[in-house]
């Protein structure tokens, strides 16, 4: 006879918890932690925009002249109002949000912009980030010296935006110096894959000399998956924050990004870096007195999330209630492998109920009464809001 846990038939997000008779001990995946390194030009406010999105309390003077400081990293909850209210249906022993991790690191001095692209050791830092998060200094402040003497968004956007192409060049010429040692000595099957990559990295070449960045480029799905492996840094998606001053806020300057899978945000680092040192209650008290009626980190989290093409869906049950972060367009078995592999090898269907239908309803039980759960299979698309209980075979 075949082994219990083998012939069990079991559910994951609340219907029925996993019980230890079965064998079955399922640790939870890296649930798509997204990570954004915060880039920006020496006395844009970098650390002080990176303490307001995490409420954290970094050293910002001088920290972006000491390139060789290991970066502040702080891992902050993405805030779901959703969450909140399943609680409450749920009463669930834990509740726990989706994160996002924000990685600052040194800043780049104006002495340092010489070309060459970026140090390897920042390089690292950003190579491995999902988005890159280009703080641009907006506010005037004579006690912070501008190192080009004076505030001038265009100016200071192209100079970063220049170390990142500079970068991925580099990546490219060293790589393309060794495919045309390569290519001759090859035989005739491995040389065409050796020639299409040397064709297609020329390609990016001439884009990147020409100003123009990766991400701006009409790739096939073949070729992104291709290049994936050299994480360009221009073929990141790219939030530029504008670090307004106080005076800005109400009236923020008007500032046009040129580039595809981008996106432009104001925020006050100053303030937003006050207000994340505060309880909730002052906090609000604060952001009342000031007309301001969403957090900074709320604002780029948000676009965050749009620029990464990235959703939540939700398990609830009494054990926890959670959000998982995955892409949109994600099937429901590559949702349910963002829980457990097992529960992606295992998949049979899975229990689903729009967010808004199940409180509408006032309960699970309820909602199944209404019609509004539904079985759906595999390649069953999962929405942004969807409450998913997966029903899986181990």
């Amino acid at each position: 006879m075949a082994d219990d846990h083998r012939q069990a038939v079991l559910y994951y997000g609340g219907v029925v918890s996993v019980s230890a008779r079965f064998g079955t001990a399922l640790h939870h995946q890296d649930s798509g932690l997204m990570h954004i390194a915060i880039i920006g030009l020496a006395n844009s406010g970098k650390t002080t925009v990176f303490n307001a999105l995490t409420g954290a309390a970094a050293e910002t003077a001088s920290y972006s002249a000491a390139g060789h400081l290991e970066p502040n990293r702080a891992v902050v909850k993405v805030p779901d109002a959703r969450l909140s209210v399943l609680t409450q249906m749920f009463r669930p022993r834990k509740t726990v949000e989706a994160e996002v991790q924000y990685v600052d690191v040194a800043g780049i001095s104006h002495e340092g912009k010489q070309g060459s692209g970026l140090p390897p050791a920042l390089l690292n830092y950003l190579s491995s980030a999902d988005a890159l998060l280009h703080v641009v200094r907006a506010f005037e402040d004579e006690r912070i010296a501008h190192p080009d003497g004076s505030v001038d968004m265009a100016r200071d956007a192209a100079a970063l935006d220049l170390e990142l192409i500079f970068s991925d060049l580099a990546i490219i010429e060293r790589r393309l110096k060794r495919l045309e040692a390569e290519i001759g000595k090859m035989g005739a099957r491995e040389r065409e894959a050796r020639v299409a990559e040397r064709d297609l990295l020329q390609r990016l070449q001439a884009a990147l000399e020409a100003d123009t960045p990766v991400r701006a480029l009409e790739l096939s799905e073949e070729e992104e998956r291709s290049i994936r492996g050299y994480q360009f840094l221009t073929a990141k998606p790219m939030l530029v924050v504008l670090n307004i001053g106080e005076n800005q806020i109400h009236h923020p300057p008007q500032f046009a990004y040129p580039h595809p899978r981008s996106a432009v945000v104001p925020l006050c680092g100053k303030i937003e870096a006050e207000l994340g040192q505060l309880d909730l209650d002052d906090a609000q008290v604060f952001m009342d007195d000031l007309g301001i009626t969403e957090t900074a980190r709320e604002r780029v989290i948000r676009c965050s999330y749009e620029l990464l093409g990235l959703m939540s869906f939700l398990t609830a049950g009494p054990d926890e209630v959670r959000a998982w972060t995955i892409r949109q367009n994600t099937p429901a078995v590559e949702a349910a492998g963002t829980i457990h592999s097992d529960i992606q090898r295992g998949f049979i269907r899975a229990e689903v109920v729009a967010y808004d239908d199940l409180v509408a309803a006032g309960g699970m039980n309820e909602a199944k009464k209404t019609g509004t759960v539904r079985m759906e299979g595999k390649q069953y698309i999962v929405q942004d809001g969807d409450v998913c209980h997966f029903l899986f075979n181990v």
